[in-house]
């Protein structure tokens, strides 16, 4: 697309190295697949296989990164990644200092990775990695997000109608955009990634800030499938804490409610108490009392949660710190003729393995 500021570097491609892009750009464009994982060694090498022939293909059109972000696992998983380094020498690895949780390990990728082109994927599998090739045919159309809908999956019917009602309910009460059915499992420029990580959130929320920035953006409805190994670390628990968190950071309505619910409260009361003087039923009073309490204490304990992410938000803190010496960071672009996928980066324990 004309106006894109694209990385200017040279890259081994796997069938073509002077194909020129439907985009217009005559050095191929750097394509950076950030996969978060979490103790995910035995899932790590089925992924690579899954996605190894999607590797070679993307290849024809752009130099391709492979960026697995390592959310201070305590498994085998580096040595599983170091593993993929020897088939795929261009396999980056960003560990996190401790476990930040996912969304602010996917914010540290954005953060410290490099790429014309992002896609993010779990290496679960239960978002189909040939679908790659889908987004990246969308966005030579000219869109700057291309993200998979999640129109079914496979869990019981309870959780996917909770699912379903938690973003449907976030989608009509966030102050900005929400696209329905979207996870992080997507496509998208550098215009759009640079747009994403300007918002200081101490709780990034991804596909809140998605849809945020706007963009021309494109969906490419799929059935999400079960894991190919290992197991989920989600539990009801994990999922409310994000359900919550998720919601404080796209919505202030809990903050305008108040104001909302005041009439109310104070018509209710009024009749409570002209209602007690007429019968001096204790009932009544209690009734009185406890709407009353229930109000203020329910619009303190909204302004103290509001005031408390403003203040997190205030410090500007890191919401993670990068291991460099359990990580291989991908490097700025050498001089003209170096290839790209060349083993540039810095000493690390990974690679003393």
């Amino acid at each position: 697309m004309p106006g894109r500021n694209r990385i200017a570097t040279h890259c081994l491609v796997v069938q073509n190295p002077f194909h020129t892009l439907a985009r217009g750009a005559a050095v191929p464009e750097l394509l950076t697949i950030l996969c978060p994982v979490y103790n995910e060694e035995a899932v790590i090498p089925l992924f690579f296989e899954r996605i190894r022939p999607v590797l070679a293909k993307l290849s024809e059109r752009f130099c391709v990164d492979l960026v697995f972000l390592n959310n201070a696992s305590t498994d085998r998983t580096l040595e599983e990644i170091q593993k993929i380094r020897q088939s795929w020498p261009s396999t980056y690895v960003i560990t996190t200092s401790r476990n930040v949780g996912y969304h602010a390990s996917l914010e540290c990728g954005l953060r410290n990775s490099r790429g014309d082109l992002l896609v993010f994927i779990d290496v679960d599998c239960e978002d189909p990695p040939e679908m790659i090739l889908e987004f990246a045919a969308k966005y030579e159309q000219g869109f700057d997000i291309v993200y998979g809908e999640r129109v079914d999956r496979e869990e019981p019917a309870p959780l996917k109608a909770a699912r379903k009602f938690f973003y449907r309910l976030l989608h009509a009460v966030a102050d900005d955009e929400i696209i329905l059915d979207m996870a992080e499992f997507s496509m998208f420029s550098s215009e759009v990634r640079d747009a994403i990580i300007e918002d200081a959130s101490s709780f990034p929320f991804l596909r809140a800030s998605i849809g945020r920035v706007g963009f021309r953006r494109a969906a490419i409805p799929f059935k999400r499938r079960r894991r190919i190994a290992g197991r989920t670390h989600y539990n009801l628990f994990s999922m409310s804490v994000f359900a919550i968190g998720g919601i404080l950071s796209a919505s202030t309505l809990f903050l305008r409610l108040p104001i909302f619910l005041l009439p109310v409260c104070l018509l209710a009361i009024a009749i409570l108490g002209v209602a007690y003087i007429l019968t001096h039923s204790a009932y009544l009073a209690l009734a009185a009392i406890l709407i009353f309490a229930g109000y203020v204490c329910g619009t303190l304990a909204f302004t103290a949660l509001y005031v408390a992410r403003t203040y997190k938000n205030g410090l500007h803190r890191p919401t993670a710190f990068v291991d460099r010496g359990s990580s291989v960071l991908q490097q700025p672009p050498g001089p003209r003729g170096e290839a790209h996928g060349a083993d540039r980066s810095q000493p690390s324990r990974l690679l003393a393995g």
